[in-house]
């Protein structure tokens, strides 16, 4: 069902949303090709077959293999287009997986898993030139050295491997627990002129302790969020969406800015200008409907480094 505040399209639900904007992330085990095309038509703004954690060691050649042949076929008249999480340099299979999806008909690009150190990156864009990378930063060691790795040739955007960097401090799942690295991930990537980071996910919940969690992504800066299952998509697309209350305050504050007429009145302006302006911007991306009386003539665009509200 399409929700309410959604513009109706004819276009497959997934893949609408470019990258740099794309909210949920959804991870698909590389190693079951019959959940591809699923996936694919889910709400799932990137989708990302899972090569790394979700496969079994014996099972990776034959997952890759499953990736490759899904990225170069097309189904329903749509090419297979999407994203692939590859194994962590050093590994066994890092190697092997980047020379599969160097000739990948429809690859958008990868994540890279266990990322620590700026080097991670830049081998990777060396044997996938001009494809997209995101960073998956799962360690201590990582978080460490994590305004070095977005500052990399060939970080696109970072992502927050919740699970495995829990493992390795032996930290809890409190939001009060993991502020300090959610904070990083935001900084490292706003210094860096970066899209916001994508936060790890949420274990095993649709309901309220999704939306709970999805918003302390949004608390914290963070405008992605890794999903584990097609259902988990529609909400985290909502929680890292404007609402029709951010929409409804975008729009008063152009008319009272218009009737007032139209110049900075005073230091607040500037900053409310630019959060207004990203409201708006992102309700489009999005296709979040903006009421027709809205009168958007004098709408200026906003700031190129700014990625969220």
């Amino acid at each position: 069902m399409t929700p309410p505040n959604a513009i109706e399209t004819e276009e497959p639900i997934g893949f609408r949303i470019d990258p740099v904007l794309a909210r949920s992330w959804l991870l698909v085990n590389g190693a079951q090709a019959e959940r591809f095309d699923h996936a694919a038509r889910s709400r799932a703004d990137i989708v990302v077959l899972d090569i790394e954690d979700a496969v079994a060691p014996k099972d990776k050649i034959a997952a890759r293999d499953n990736v490759v042949r899904w990225l170069g076929a097309e189904h329903d008249g749509r090419a297979n287009d999407g994203w692939v999480r590859v194994n962590g340099f050093g590994t066994q299979w890092w190697a092997d997986d980047l020379a599969a999806l160097a000739d990948a008909k429809y690859l958008g690009g990868v994540m890279l898993a266990m990322v620590e150190s700026m080097d991670h990156v830049v081998e990777t864009a060396k044997r996938l030139p001009g494809t997209l990378i995101v960073a998956l930063v799962e360690t201590a060691r990582g978080l460490e050295r994590i305004s070095e790795i977005a500052s990399a040739k060939g970080t696109f955007r970072l992502a927050f491997g919740i699970g495995d960097f829990r493992r390795d401090t032996g930290f809890g799942d409190n939001p009060a627990t993991l502020a300090y690295a959610r904070s990083r991930f935001t900084i490292a990537a706003k210094a860096a002129h970066l899209p916001g980071a994508i936060d790890g996910p949420t274990v095993g919940s649709t309901g309220l302790r999704l939306s709970e969690a999805t918003a302390v992504s949004a608390e914290f800066g963070m405008t992605g969020k890794i999903c584990l299952t097609p259902e988990q998509c529609h909400p985290v697309n909502e929680g890292l969406s404007p609402s029709q209350d951010e929409i409804a305050w975008a729009r008063e504050f152009f008319g009272e800015f218009e009737r007032d007429g139209g110049e900075i009145r005073n230091g607040s302006d500037l900053p409310r200008i630019a959060r207004a302006n990203k409201i708006l911007d992102l309700a489009r991306a999005y296709g979040i409907e903006i009421a027709q009386d809205y009168d958007d003539a004098g709408h200026a665009p906003a700031p190129s480094d700014t990625f969220h509200y």
